[in-house]
């Protein structure tokens, strides 16, 4: 009985916190990256933008609204991805 209770504790933990409990980046093809003071290096970004399905990662930049903004590739498809301040990775 005490096996069964350590088993189903993590996925009921999973389940009381909500979907964005393993979520680290989201990724949106319809919301706008909201500005906002970017804390993210350089670095960061690129390896979040990464982590979010995207590569060959090109042009990065941080616009004047904290937003970086850059050029990858998803699904052999070019295409613009930004990254706000909450991590969220968006594409145009």
């Amino acid at each position: 009985m005490k096996n069964t209770s350590s088993l189903l504790a993590l996925p009921l933990a999973l389940i009381l916190a909500g979907p964005d409990a393993l979520a680290q980046t989201s990724t949106t093809e319809t919301k706008a990256p909201e500005a906002g003071a970017n804390s993210f290096t350089e670095a960061q970004a690129k390896d979040r933008i990464e982590k979010a399905g995207f590569s060959k990662v090109t042009g990065l930049r941080k616009d004047d609204q904290g937003i970086w903004r850059a050029t990858a590739t998803k699904s052999d498809a070019q295409v613009n991805v930004s990254l706000d301040f909450r991590g969220n990775v968006t594409t145009q």
